[in-house]
């Protein structure tokens, strides 16, 4: 949540973006409705929740395909220097396996003045 904030004013001012009930309250971000305390969703709100569900699931895959490296779980042990970079090799091989290697013609990394080339 922290990183989103800092990056927000990056994106379109009328950019939305689609989170779990993590998010709830935040301004820019579509959420599930939440099940209020000691009461049921009614049939309508279980249904959008599914619907929204259903269109976050692929991402929710992607963020899986990421964390099988165990890179964000456990201490990195190699240089900090090379965090980034190995970060964006992951990401690559991710890219790789699901048969979307698409890349852009332009790659900036967001925080670093690092170019890589690919």
């Amino acid at each position: 949540m922290t990183i989103f904030r800092e990056y927000r004013s990056e994106f379109e001012s009328q950019q939305r973006f689609k989170g779990d009930k993590a998010y709830v309250g935040e301004d820019l971000i579509t959420t599930p409705i939440k099940k209020p305390k000691n009461r049921e969703l009614t049939p309508k709100q279980k249904e959008d929740n599914k619907a929204f569900s259903s269109k976050r699931i692929f991402v929710e895959h992607r963020i899986r395909s990421v964390k099988i490296f165990r890179v964000f779980q456990e201490r990195f042990r190699l240089n900090p220097h090379k965090y980034e970079q190995v970060i964006l090799t992951i990401c690559g091989l991710v890219r790789l396996r699901i048969k979307a290697l698409i890349l852009p013609l332009k790659i900036s990394p967001i925080s670093s003045g690092l170019n890589y080339r690919i």
